[in-house]
């Protein structure tokens, strides 16, 4: 397993206040995207934010309600549009590992986000089992989308991450050994000229490293207390 590795990315600031990640949502259309009421957005973000939930949180809607091909679009840098590469039609039946519970709920908050910067060079393969053994667990496509349409500033070029809580399953049951990351487009190959910069979901071989891609994890997954 590598080295950690020195990293010099810049320190992000705090997430905004629960109530503003909703109210980012509801401008965003995420609400209607989800199913959901721009009331029942506001509710459960007062909620969780008035300590039942964890303070200082991403708030997240479950990717059944609020799919990666939806969300992906609404991601925007340097004025372009985010989007999901052409090699990957597939990308809604990307689905939680086993081993990760989702709150059984239109929305959730994510607990200390981190984007694994230090794990940069190492490959999926050899990080699920590294943030397992920290009591973390990986963030799904979806959550990370939500991260960066809460805080840009999350997807930095050489400093961009992985959701590998997400991953497809074959029809024999073997996982498909794509898995899932978020970064910055270079407008090479099928992408196109015209969306370089843009913030793209795409996927990298499991057995694979790259140096500019950490892994993206939360130490948890909550709903306010009833």
């Amino acid at each position: 397993m590598p080295e950690p590795t020195p990293v010099t990315a810049a320190v992000l600031p705090a997430l905004p206040p629960l109530t503003t990640q909703g109210e980012t949502l509801i401008e965003l259309g995420i609400h209607e995207i989800a199913g959901l009421t721009a009331a029942e957005i506001r509710g459960f973000a007062k909620a969780a934010g008035a300590g039942g939930a964890v303070q200082g949180g991403l708030l997240t809607v479950h990717p059944d309600r609020a799919p990666a091909s939806a969300l992906a679009p609404l991601l925007r840098r340097d004025d372009k549009q985010g989007f999901v590469v052409v090699d990957m039609p597939d990308v809604d039946l990307f689905t939680p590992l086993d081993t990760i519970t989702v709150p059984d709920a239109p929305l959730h908050v994510l607990g200390d986000i981190d984007r694994g910067d230090h794990m940069a060079n190492w490959s999926p393969d050899e990080a699920l089992p590294a943030l397992a053994a920290q009591g973390r667990t990986p963030l799904l496509l979806t959550e990370g989308i939500h991260w960066v349409l809460q805080q840009p500033a999350a997807l930095e070029r050489n400093h961009c991450f992985m959701t590998i809580g997400s991953r497809l399953r074959k029809a024999n049951g073997a996982l498909d050994a794509r898995t899932p990351a978020l970064w910055i487009s270079n407008g090479t190959g099928r992408d196109g000229r015209e969306r370089r910069n843009a913030p793209k979901a795409g996927w990298c071989w499991a057995g694979n490293r790259h140096t500019w891609l950490g892994f993206g994890s939360t130490t948890g997954r909550h709903l306010p207390d009833a």
